[in-house]
């Protein structure tokens, strides 16, 4: 009978909560950022840095650059597993993201010249923040039903296009900074108090779909998103993640609760990684629909 002993690994731009992380019995590698001409990483039980500390920092420096895992690492944390007799399935941040998904082939490539009785099996989620943090909570779920490892690799790369991902920030500068939109753009919507509504497509890449007057109205349009694609709302944990705004987001809960009967809500920071380039004032909305 094929073994369910295996362990799902994925990284910390997978934006999970350190509770859940342990109730999920996942392995989390962390990304690294710079600000104030230091060092972290973006550990899910926040021991290198606190989220609330990292976005008072980024609202004082104004700038963070990031660093993907490298192969070395992956190998560090992949091999303790595989020594041990058990398989590994990594989902990981999108490819359009981060050349994380590149480094983790390479190091997949060599463990397994090295443990060929081994399965390391690898996905590119193409997806970000909770709307990975939402696949890797899924593939849980069907693992804790006695799934097989190859199983759940199928399961994620069928369902990993329906994970939506819709976002809204605050600060237009962020997104300038890391080339979303024009210096000109920036201006004039943080003059105009312009919330751009974006979303992460098929590809894996983050684009901007439209644009809303204000916050209230940036919300809505979240929601109207939702309503559009999502599929047996009743039945899902609804993901929301938050760039140290929490008021924010809890209103987008009351909101969701006022227009669909779901099963849960689960909220955490958008994390310093992905935070770095979104910005304090991000709020984004993850759930199953019939398409991204």
């Amino acid at each position: 009978m094929p073994s369910t002993d295996y362990v799902i690994m994925s990284d910390s731009c997978s934006d999970l909560t350190a509770d859940l992380v342990k109730e999920l019995d996942l392995l989390i590698v962390p990304l690294s950022l710079t600000i104030g001409g230091k060092e972290y990483y973006n550990f899910p039980d926040e021991r290198d840095i606190s989220f609330s500390a990292f976005y008072d920092l980024l609202r004082k420096e104004r700038k963070s650059s990031t660093s993907a895992v490298n192969t070395t690492a992956f190998i560090s944390y992949m091999e303790p597993v595989l020594a041990s007799g058990k398989d590994l399935i990594y989902l990981a941040f999108s490819s359009a993201l981060s050349a994380t998904y590149n480094a983790s082939v390479m190091a997949c490539t060599e463990l397994r010249e090295k443990y060929p009785e081994r399965k390391i099996l690898v996905v590119d989620s193409l997806c970000a923040s909770l709307g990975l943090g939402l696949l890797v909570y899924l593939a849980v779920q069907e693992k804790n039903k006695g799934k097989t490892v190859d199983e759940v690799h199928d399961f994620t790369e069928k369902t990993k296009l329906k994970i939506c991902h819709w976002f809204t920030v605050d600060d237009l500068f962020h997104l300038h900074s890391g080339g979303r939109v024009s210096r000109t753009s920036a201006v004039l919507g943080s003059m105009l108090n312009i919330k751009p509504v974006l979303h992460v497509n098929n590809e894996g890449k983050l684009i901007s779909v439209s644009k809303a007057r204000g916050t209230g109205n940036a919300l809505k349009a979240l929601l109207e998103k939702m309503a559009q694609t999502v599929t047996d709302p009743e039945e899902q944990t609804i993901f929301i993640s938050h760039g140290d705004c929490i008021d924010r987001a809890n209103e987008l809960v009351a909101m969701i609760r006022s227009k669909f009967s779901v099963a849960d809500i689960i909220i955490n920071y958008v994390g310093p990684v992905i935070g770095s380039h979104s910005g304090p004032g991000t709020l984004a909305l993850f759930f199953i629909g019939s398409q991204r």
